[in-house]
């Protein structure tokens, strides 16, 4: 009789069944480099298994980034994943396609360039690089006006609303220039262009202007800002021009308020940025930003450089990147065309309304949004005695639904707010199921409040009768209602398994 005997399988053979292998039994060291190599069935596994626990990108309502696209596009996108952008000699049809989408954004927001010119712009990785280059620009030809003058150029400051990107404090810091905020106050949660003009000196490079605000979704009043900026120039011979931010509002405003003049219809208007990847409709990765005529990039910011085949002129931060974004915002753009977004940002608006009267209907919240501006909904807690909206925030991960809860930035950061994006993929359907989850959530807690209510006043009966050592107590009704708002924010804080909403 012949015996057979079972060979083990080398370390480098082909896994049979991953979660019957070592690998998913012995840890990965988390913050070096493994010594040995591992199966890629198995490093897929392992990796894939950990992603389950994030949040669904769909049901992730705090972000303005698109979270789908059709198959065509997605096509496109992975056979574009191995293109440098940077590479424009190699590539010379990726870099005509982002000088298109240059062109039709510069078209779309007005820009004064003929039909055979070239619009003066570049593709970036957002809006916070576009801000970026936009600012330096704005600082470059402030400087270099202060020089021709023989004056002093070592202060530049840029005016903004105190409820602007964070990107711009980037800019203000990383690139030294003082930043002059606007305050806020309750009610009013964007920009006062009459403050922002009283702002103005001469040290101003410019004043930013906010097309759909991160916190509330409206649009500031940059034609206001324009006049008061153009009669201030004319007084002291200044000339402070204004950039619009319109990362969340540049692909919603040519579509649904043709007559809201905003863009380069307004002399002083010199770039805008815009996100492809918001509203433009693109996964996350691309931004734009143009500017009204060649005068307003100064030339030496440019840089050109021959190495990779040919002159090549670059005005960016970073240098490699990839290009199946760009190539995606110009499927985006031929696919859609005029009529396609504008179907789009209204279905976008329509569900907002179908949220906001869900929300209201509560009778719970004010809806601190407004209509006219970016697809969202802010609202705020009316009774804010037993629990706030960072507890309705987390309560709502229940369900699966990432809602972001805030305060508001100086001198209006008592207001507390839960924000909802509206996107593309959120439909009526989701719009009313959120409704009704918030609903859930907010009479759970309500519940939650009565039980620990119980529990403290009868505490407090106990003791006003006497309690243990016989001494009798009397207690306010305000002195109760403290007890049961102390008790009841300790019981939610050992309930709280994260501090991030």
């Amino acid at each position: 009789m012949v015996l057979s005997k079972a060979v083990p399988s080398s370390h480098d053979a082909s896994l049979s069944c991953t979660f019957a292998s070592r690998y998913v039994r012995n840890p990965l060291p988390r913050f070096k480099l493994p010594e040995e190599s591992i199966p890629k069935e198995a490093a897929y596994q392992v990796i894939n298994d950990e992603l389950m626990l994030d949040g669904n990108p769909r049901l992730n309502l705090a972000s303005f980034v698109t979270t789908w696209m059709e198959p065509e596009c997605d096509k496109l996108i992975m056979a574009a994943l191995n293109k440098n952008y940077v590479d424009m000699d190699e590539y010379p049809i990726t870099t005509e396609l982002q000088n298109r989408c240059v062109n039709m954004i510069a078209h779309l927001f007005n820009a004064p360039i003929g039909e055979d010119e070239t619009a003066v712009g570049v593709s970036t990785v957002g809006s916070s690089e576009a801000i970026m280059l936009a600012g330096l620009a704005f600082k470059r030809k402030w400087q270099n006006k202060r020089k021709a003058e023989g004056k002093p150029y070592d202060k530049p400051n840029i005016v903004t609303g105190a409820n602007v990107q964070v990107c711009w404090e980037k800019f203000a810091r990383y690139f030294e220039v003082e930043l002059k905020e606007v305050k806020l106050k309750e009610g009013y949660y964007v920009m006062d262009p009459e403050k922002a003009a009283d702002m103005v000196d001469e040290n101003t490079i410019c004043v930013a202007a906010i097309l759909g605000s991160t916190l509330t979704g409206e649009f500031e009043d940059v034609k206001k800002l324009n006049d008061l900026l153009t009669q201030k120039n004319k007084e002291t011979g200044w000339n402070v021009p204004i950039h619009v931010d319109a990362a969340s509002g540049g692909f919603i405003a040519p579509f649904l308020y043709k007559d809201l003049v905003w863009d380069f219809r307004l002399p002083l208007v010199k770039s805008i940025n815009v996100s492809g990847h918001k509203y433009g409709l693109v996964y996350a990765g691309v931004g734009w930003v143009v500017w009204r005529s060649k005068e307003d990039l100064p030339d030496e910011l440019v840089f050109h450089i021959n190495y990779l085949g040919a002159d090549q002129p670059t005005f960016t931060l970073n240098f490699s990147k990839g290009s199946s974004q760009i190539i995606a915002q110009y499927y985006q753009f031929i696919r859609l065309g005029f009529e396609g977004y504008k179907n789009i940002i209204e279905n976008c608006m329509e569900n907002a309304k179908v949220l906001h009267k869900g929300i209201e209907q509560t009778g719970r919240f004010n809806i601190v949004s407004k209509e006219e501006g970016v697809p969202l909904v802010a609202f705020e807690l009316k009774d804010k005695t037993y629990y706030t909206v960072f507890d309705i925030s987390e309560n709502l991960r229940r369900f699966g639904w990432i809602v972001p809860a805030y305060t508001m930035p100086a001198d209006a950061q008592h207001i507390a707010v839960l924000r909802v994006v509206v996107r593309e993929d959120f439909s009526c359907s989701l719009a009313e199921r959120l409704a009704s989850d918030i609903q859930k959530v907010v009479e759970e807690l309500d519940e939650r409040v009565k039980h620990v209510t119980k529990v403290v006043t009868t505490q407090v009966d106990i003791t006003a009768s006497g309690g243990t050592d016989g001494a009798l107590v009397h207690k306010s009704e305000q002195e109760i209602a403290e007890e049961v708002i102390t008790y009841w924010k300790k019981f939610v804080n050992r309930k709280k398994t994260s501090g991030v909403c």
